[in-house]
């Protein structure tokens, strides 16, 4: 099974985790109604993430055959043949859209908005693998967008409102992260000498620039967000504080990239950096106290 998990790329389903944001920014998150349906939003955007690797992998098997470590890639090293892929990408579609119609009649609800955004995060991401990875920065908004995409499909399922600072928040976050890859890649770009046409717009002098205004922006957005009226008469005016934790979780991920010249992804470094783990789970805690332990 494990070729298979990875033809899924299922370690990257917890970029999906950010459709609980509305309801863990709600103070919903004991509701068992709203966190059964932002379970079935995770499923379904991660069934959805798949389709796209899958056709992402499909598109690529020769150039990442070239790669020292996509090259290792079911499709790329043969392990899942064409024809399986196919098969598989055909089913993960059928099985998502009979998803969206199974929770549509389980909440007895319309879930046309969450299917347009679903519908829209796949027309998007197929632009994105025949044409407009090439094209630098619309590259790195459209993987930015994707994760707005995922704020607003929790939200639209649930019936949460969305701040407009989380939505930029999110959005200026993972700018930071597809930022930090990019980087990455040329970095292994040099050592390697092999480059592609996605890195054709950028150097590491623009990356690093990019990233340190990126991160500026994310703090002061959650800055804001901490401050905006609703959030704080919905918490404490305490949650302010929670900013040490996000600056302090930017810094190492910053020294990270910078100073130790991690150029593997954003998500292995946060599955296996210690310190940036103990800092956001300190930030979950944080505000699992603000929600429920109030006074």
């Amino acid at each position: 099974m494990k070729k298979y998990f990875k033809l899924l790329r299922v370690e990257q389903w917890v970029k999906n985790l950010f459709v609980f944001v509305p309801l863990f920014f709600s103070g919903n998150i004991k509701n068992l109604d709203l966190l059964t349906k932002s379970i079935f939003a995770f499923i379904i955007f991660s069934l959805a993430a798949s389709i796209v690797y899958i056709l992402n992998d499909y598109n690529d098997i020769e150039a990442d055959r070239q790669h020292p470590e996509k090259r290792r890639r079911p499709l790329a090293s043969g392990a899942i043949s064409k024809s399986q892929a196919i098969g598989i990408f055909i089913g993960l579609i059928a099985t998502d859209i009979a998803l969206v119609l199974f929770a549509e009649a389980y909440f007895h609800q319309s879930l046309w908005k969450f299917a347009t955004i679903i519908g829209f995060y796949f027309v998007m991401n197929l632009a994105y693998t025949f044409k407009l990875k090439h094209v630098p920065i619309i590259d790195i908004s459209i993987i930015a967008v994707g994760f707005v995409l995922r704020v607003l499909a929790g939200g639209y399922i649930t019936g949460i409102s969305i701040s407009q600072w989380a939505i930029l928040l999110t959005f200026v976050l993972a700018l930071v992260l597809a930022i930090g890859k990019r980087r990455g890649e040329l970095i292994n770009a040099q050592v390697s000498g092999k480059t592609r046409r996605a890195l054709d717009g950028y150097n590491v002098q623009f990356a690093d620039i990019a990233l340190s205004i990126s991160v500026t922006l994310a703090i002061i957005c959650y800055l804001m967000f901490t401050l905006s009226p609703e959030v704080q008469a919905r918490f404490h005016e305490r949650v302010f504080y929670t900013v040490i934790f996000v600056v302090f979780a930017f810094l190492r991920y910053l020294q990270q990239t910078l100073v130790y010249n991690r150029t593997e992804s954003p998500t292995k470094i946060v599955y296996r950096d210690r310190y940036i783990q103990v800092t956001l789970l300190l930030w979950v805690a944080a505000f699992l106290i603000q929600i429920y332990f109030k006074k």
